[in-house]
């Protein structure tokens, strides 16, 4: 066996597996698995949260840390385990709570690799794994009481359940697998590690040094206004991303709880996953880009979902990759995010325009092809699926019509992100030097928000709607009455009465925004799904949406309110909602609803922006405010730290080398270092000051605002400006011996 693999070095060691207490060194198949025995049960626990009780903990973006919680017959154990490099980890437990006897009560560490034997070591208190030229040590801190060898995990659980703890008959010093067994009378908590070398010798030295390190730690990113928002991103992304044994590759999936086969991928929650790793792990993003887009179909669309079940292949979801794509680029700079996808995504678009306007009319409807054999094809149920939102009261009205193979409706909110779609493939062409494209896609752009403007506004009641081809408006709601904003569709008096729908208590103003049917709709009951359930990627489409039409104030708002969602549920309770009631804020009231779903870091991220964001309509931005700290986190410099305090405002290198300081109240958008130049949308003020340290005055070469030079005191000292506007304007300076290069 040889180690080969295309993983980062920093992720070696993770959490692949379904088992999130499972650590698995990918490379070469080697796992250590806790298992969990209670005699008064007469069971074993593998720490499963679909079968166990489970509280995901801190897991960092790397191998760095994952730590967790379960409570198995009453007694309640905490794991956690780190990389201290590359090829070696350590791990540990601890017994917070015993509901029986700890004799009795038993933590076993399963030790197996892929096609080797594990063999237990007493000399060197070791178990040990030859797999090619590579060795593997594991260690523990105190002797197991009991080393036994097993066929396999499930070997291991029938040993354990049908003779006890206190049977020996399986005792063994070779096997498959071996487990070493702790009881927590004698070990409450303990300890172990493990580590890769290319002989005997240097693997049981670096176990025993990796045994010695200091226990890893999750790291802080985030205090102060919004704390804890960074944190849950690194969290919600770390666990959920896990290896794809069919397609050997890593992936962050919906949810490391559900079931779903051997590996399973929505394209719109696979996008969000990309766009959430693109937080902290540029690797991670490209990498779950590139799954979202293996779906791409001879036909053109990109398919709705693939499994090792099933694959969606009649069908797509709302066309959000070109804006995932552009949002990454900004944040990361890098043009071969968009060259990678871009003619994935352009095919994609064409598709729709193709084959979901059945009457040439510019509006989409959604629809299920004549290709593939997928579940569901051909039907009502199938159709909707193209938007996402399933079982939503908008659908109720809708006709399946076989001839066209679509619903009888317009679907606003698909209709948006279409039209969104274009204009962001406008931006991606015009990025990549296809100006045609670029041409032809702006200008697609404003005709369909032309159409969406004109064909899909009910002026009876002043909102946004779907609409049957050519007919009548349906008559149920949901959040897609805001998605013009977000498209840039809605004129100023319909935007007005958009603002107005989403106070009104009768319609959109729940105790938790926003509800995805209208408080007056009998659907809101049914509390089911897209049935009245708040959803954290509708908020944040809407809450870009806000940004997009100047509604910053209500844009604020509906980021800290959906903070506040989901903090109600993860705090204390770790629970990361795929949707939420809308009058409680509950999760798990509803049995459909999952626990730890990918795009629930969704809410927190629309925080974490509010403070350091990358908007397709205001570039790169950062708001001052009350006094934080947040990051590491990704941007255009690479890894900075963003810091408030007293009203001042620092970006920051990791290291703590301030790149800008500033104490302009209000938001600077569109930031731009580039090699001896900078430049800024500075908000309206009196008297702010603006400070690059790393730029010396002697260094200067001009300065403008909004093409004015601007006079400031020579010097030989970093680069300090006295700035007064009365309106937004931009900021651009140039200079000479650049010293913080992009």
């Amino acid at each position: 066996m040889s180690m080969t693999t295309t993983l980062p070095l920093s992720r070696l060691w993770f959490t692949w597996g379904e088992r999130p207490a499972e650590m698995i060194f990918q490379p070469l198949g080697l796992r250590v698995t806790p298992v969990l025995y209670s005699t008064r049960a007469r069971k074993t626990s593998l720490i499963e949260p679909r079968a166990d009780v489970v509280r995901l903990g801190a897991h960092r973006a790397d191998g760095g840390f994952a730590g967790l919680e379960t409570d198995f017959a009453g007694t309640r154990i905490g794991f956690q385990a780190g990389a201290v490099d590359p090829f070696a980890i350590r791990g540990a437990w601890e017994a917070r709570e015993t509901g029986e006897w700890g004799a009795r009560f038993w933590v076993v560490l399963a030790i197996a690799a892929d096609g080797a034997e594990a063999r237990f070591d007493k000399a060197a208190e070791a178990v040990l794994i030859r797999m090619g030229h590579r060795w593997a040590a594991i260690v523990s801190r105190d002797p197991a009481i009991v080393v036994s060898g097993h066929p396999d995990l499930g070997a291991l659980r029938d040993d354990l359940e049908e003779n006890g703890y206190f049977s020996l008959e399986s005792r063994a010093e070779a096997a498959p697998l071996l487990a070493l067994r702790f009881n927590l009378d004698m070990m409450r908590d303990g300890a172990w590690a493990a580590a890769v070398a290319d002989n005997e010798l240097l693997a049981v030295a670096g176990a025993k040094a990796a045994l010695a390190a200091p226990a890893p730690v999750p790291g802080s990113l985030h205090e102060g206004a919004a704390a804890g928002a960074l944190e849950a991103i690194r969290d919600i992304t770390g666990w959920n991303t896990v290896w794809d044994t069919e397609n050997h590759r890593p992936y962050t999936k919906v949810t490391r709880i559900w079931n779903l086969g051997r590996y399973a991928v929505w394209y719109n929650d696979q996008c969000y996953a990309a766009l959430l790793a693109g937080v902290l792990d540029p690797d991670l993003a490209r990498q779950n880009m590139a799954v979202a887009h293996g779906g791409a179909t001879p036909q053109g669309n990109i398919a709705c979902i693939v499994t090792s079940n099933d694959a969606w292949v009649d069908r797509s979801q709302p066309p959000l990759g070109a804006l995932v794509a552009w949002s990454l680029f900004l944040r990361l700079g890098e043009r071969s995010l968009l060259s990678a996808q871009y003619e994935i995504l352009l095919r994609n678009h064409r598709w729709w325009r193709r084959e979901r306007d059945p009457d040439s009319s510019g509006l989409i409807s959604c629809g299920s092809s004549d290709v593939g054999a997928a579940l569901y094809q051909g039907t009502h149920f199938g159709a909707r699926n193209e938007t996402g939102m399933d079982n939503s009261a908008t659908h109720d009205e809708a006709v399946w019509q076989a001839e066209s193979r679509s619903l009888s409706t317009w679907d606003l909110g698909l209709n948006c992100v279409v039209a969104l779609d274009a204009e962001m493939l406008s931006l991606i062409a015009a990025e990549l030097g296809d100006t045609a494209t670029a041409t032809e896609m702006r200008e697609m752009a404003g005709k369909h928000r032309r159409l969406i403007r004109e064909q899909l506004w009910d002026e009876s009641r002043q909102i946004f709607a779907n609409r049957q081809r050519g007919g009548a408006f349906v008559k149920s709601l949901s959040p897609t009455s805001f998605y013009p904003l977000l498209c840039g569709a809605a004129d100023a008096g319909q935007q007005a009465a958009l603002m107005r729908h989403m106070e009104d208590a009768e319609t959109f103003r729940s105790p938790w925004p926003l509800p995805n049917a209208t408080r007056d709709d009998p659907a809101y009951q049914d509390n089911v799904y897209w049935r009245g359930r708040i959803w954290p990627n509708v908020n944040y489409l809407v809450w870009l949406g806000l940004h997009r039409a100047g509604e910053t104030t209500r844009a604020a708002r509906l980021a800290a309110e959906s903070l506040a969602l989901f903090r109600r549920n993860w705090d204390e309770a770790r629970i990361a909602g795929e949707n939420y009631n809308p009058e409680t804020g509950e999760v798990l009231d509803q049995g459909d609803a999952d626990g730890f779903y990918i795009w629930a870091g969704l809410l927190p991220l629309m925080a974490v922006e509010e403070i350091c964001g990358f908007s397709p309509w205001t570039g790169w931005s950062l708001q001052n405010g009350p006094d934080c700290r947040m990051g590491p986190l990704e941007s255009p410099l690479g890894s900075v730290v963003v810091s408030r305090a007293g009203g001042v405002l620092t970006l920051s290198d990791p290291t703590g080398q301030a790149r800008l300081v500033s104490d302009i109240a209000g938001p600077l958008r569109h930031i731009r270092f580039g090699e001896g130049c900078f430049s800024c949308e500075i908000p309206a003020c009196v008297a702010g000051s603006l400070s690059l340290p790393q730029v010396r005055m002697s260094d200067v070469l001009a300065i403008e605002l909004d093409g004015a030079p601007q006079l400031q005191d020579p010097g030989d000292g970093p680069l300090q400006l006295r700035l007064s506007t009365a309106r937004p304007a931009r900021l651009s300076i140039w200079f000479r011996n650049i010293r913080h290069g992009a």
